[in-house]
């Protein structure tokens, strides 16, 4: 493939390690969990055993390093699942801590991060407001420093894990309007004003929690401040560089099981006495598809080398994003539609990664607010 140049064989062997886990502690249960709306805590832990929960943080803080391409390959094959809810649920530590690892102190890191990536605890982003969504400049929850402590009040509504969540780095206004009054604070479960409301019920995304937080008069040791006071936005604004790779990946992979799932199905139904796929309009549909998601996929692999290499991808990132997702939104479409009726059915895979899909061009950032970056790098 023109992607092998991205890989060597340590990552060759993780997505060997991965693969087998997904076939053995998650494919025989996900129909189960999807179902329930939820996976066992237990996952997290078998996760953390094997390593995984570690791809990419500094082994002193209980890790096992790697780079870009090692997460890459983490989250490619536990999309093999085919459900988007498991990866974002058990994946909600990699927008959760990476501030902490930046920016918190030694203490706040050693309380935090080894229990997370061990899986013996669960970590949260929390920015997103009812009345704010991608516009986190403006983000409202306030936190005002009174002594050893801020004082939290506020809201936080559509965060992943947010019922099963330990720890939550949380974007607050401690300062004026607008960008340069934002921090980042840590809320651990159970502190005095701090709560979580029902679980969402989505359309798609279903077996991982969805919640909205509330801070009423919640106190917060002033230690668990992330970072310098008034200086979170550039933190969260780097955060989102990696959640958006992240997010071509999950939009590049429900493709390609779309894809997959496609070229199997019309090669044993038959029409009018022959395969689908001997008709020509099948398969033009399925040469458009998968010429679509190569370049998408080399679009992706593209900009996580130039992580990597610590390079400047404000843009590019943004890019790949919204390539990936409507790559993903075409393919998923196609799919339903080659399926016909029984693609309209929840025991169809393509059912559920058509729904699935949805939130991929949403999350992270809308596909409006990347076009705004993108042009704004653009000098517009």
């Amino acid at each position: 493939m023109l992607t092998d140049q991205f890989f060597d064989d340590t990552h060759r062997l993780l997505r060997e390690s991965v693969r087998r886990f997904v076939e053995r502690d998650v494919l025989p249960y996900i129909d189960e969990w999807e179902e329930a709306e939820e996976f066992p805590l237990e996952l997290y832990k078998k996760a953390g055993d094997a390593g995984f929960l570690g791809i990419g943080y500094p082994e002193e803080l209980g890790g096992n390093g790697g780079d870009q391409f090692h997460r890459v390959v983490f989250s490619e094959e536990i999309m093999r699942a085919g459900s988007g809810g498991l990866a974002a649920g058990l994946g909600s530590h990699d927008i959760g801590i990476p501030p902490i690892v930046r920016l918190g102190s030694q203490a706040l890191k050693e309380k935090v991060v080894p229990p997370v990536l061990r899986g013996e605890k669960v970590a949260a982003l929390a920015i997103t407001e009812p009345g704010g969504g991608s516009d986190v400049a403006n983000l409202q929850t306030r936190a005002v420093r009174e002594g050893d402590r801020y004082r939290l009040n506020g809201s936080k509504t559509f965060i992943t894990s947010g019922c099963r969540a330990d720890f939550y780095t949380v974007g607050v206004r401690t300062g004026g309007e607008g960008f340069g009054g934002i921090s980042l604070i840590m809320v651990e479960k159970g502190t005095p004003g701090f709560s979580v409301g029902k679980k969402f019920k989505k359309m798609g995304w279903r077996c991982s929690d969805t919640a909205e937080l509330f801070f009423d008069d919640c106190m917060v040791p002033a230690e668990n401040l992330i970072g310098g006071e008034n200086q979170g936005f550039a933190a969260i604004m780097g955060n989102f560089q990696s959640e958006r790779l992240m997010l071509s990946i999950m939009a590049n992979m429900t493709a390609r099981l779309a894809l997959e799932q496609s070229l199997a199905y019309v090669r044993e139904r038959e029409a009018f006495g022959r395969p689908v796929a001997k008709f020509q309009v099948t398969r033009h549909k399925l040469a458009d598809m998968a010429t679509m998601l190569q370049a998408s996929e080399a679009l992706t692999y593209q900009v996580a080398d130039a992580m990597n290499k610590g390079k400047s991808v404000i843009r590019e990132v943004s890019m790949a994003k919204n390539f990936a997702t409507d790559c993903s939104d075409k393919l998923t479409y196609q799919a339903v539609q080659l399926f016909g009726g029984m693609g309209f059915m929840q025991e169809c895979m393509v059912e559920r990664l058509y729904r699935d899909n949805r939130i991929l061009s949403l999350g992270g950032g809308t596909r409006e607010i990347m076009n705004e970056i993108i042009s704004k790098q653009m000098g517009l």
